[in-house]
């Protein structure tokens, strides 16, 4: 950031002071809570993280520093506010994926094409976005996620959601716009994959993997004297050194 665009030091008091004031609201909200799942001690714990990453952020940009707090992120579901009993419920899935291999993908749709006597003679197979209709078509959603490396495709982030209704919906009454309406506050649990948690733990590998390397790269050059003891001893018992020194 440049010197013009770095926040005043009185920018930097203020958002602090800002944090103080959300901290006192979220434990006055605490204190006064009806229940587990207060909107108030919900509302109050939104304002807190905002306050303390708009204070963290200008921290950083005035004096190069940084809290010890760690924001949440946006991905946190507000409390459950359906039915204790719910009567109905939907599952809402979404898996990402990228197209890494093109001509494996149009490849597997062209089996689908050949194997089905009915298909067009057209060739839908031809084309990227007419081959994964045909895939996704023929393959249920799972199975081409088990198999996604066999059709060309490299998985993303996928999520999903189940959420509690009171009653079921009648037949057709959301197709039109199936993803529009849905309330996070009636989530009942949800599940996520990305690659972003994988690294997490990969960082923490790859530490150990460090170290170990460091202590095997100093117990080869023992075990590389052990072998070419062992190995010249059995050379010369059985009579083989004097053969290999012949054929050299």
């Amino acid at each position: 950031m440049s010197d013009a665009a770095q926040p005043t030091a009185a920018e930097v008091r203020a958002a602090a002071e800002a944090v103080k004031t959300a901290l006192d609201r979220h434990l006055a909200a605490v204190e006064r809570r009806s229940g587990e799942e207060d909107p108030a001690v919900y509302d109050a714990f939104n304002e807190l993280a905002a306050a303390a990453e708009a204070y963290d952020e200008l921290l950083y940009d005035r004096y190069d520093e940084v809290t010890p707090f760690e924001i949440p992120g946006e991905d946190t579901l507000p409390p459950y506010t359906g039915p204790e009993e719910p009567s109905a419920l939907s599952v809402l899935i979404r898996r990402d994926y990228a197209v890494a291999e093109p001509q494996r993908l149009m490849a597997q749709a062209r089996r689908v094409e050949a194997a089905d006597e009915d298909a067009p003679g057209a060739g839908a197979s031809g084309t990227v976005h007419g081959a994964l209709g045909l895939l996704f078509g023929e393959f249920e959603p799972d199975e081409i996620a088990s198999r996604h490396k066999e059709f060309g495709l490299e998985e993303g982030d996928s999520t999903l959601w189940v959420t509690a209704a009171d009653e079921s919906a009648e037949p057709g009454e959301w197709l039109e716009a199936p993803f529009e309406q849905v309330d996070p506050e009636r989530v009942v649990c949800r599940f996520d994959v990305s690659a972003v948690f994988d690294e997490e733990f990969d960082d923490g590998d790859d530490e150990d993997d460090d170290e170990d390397d460091e202590d095997g790269e100093a117990d080869l050059p023992d075990l590389d004297e052990d072998l070419d003891t062992d190995l010249d001893t059995d050379l010369d018992e059985d009579g083989e050194s004097a053969r290999l020194e012949a054929d050299r």
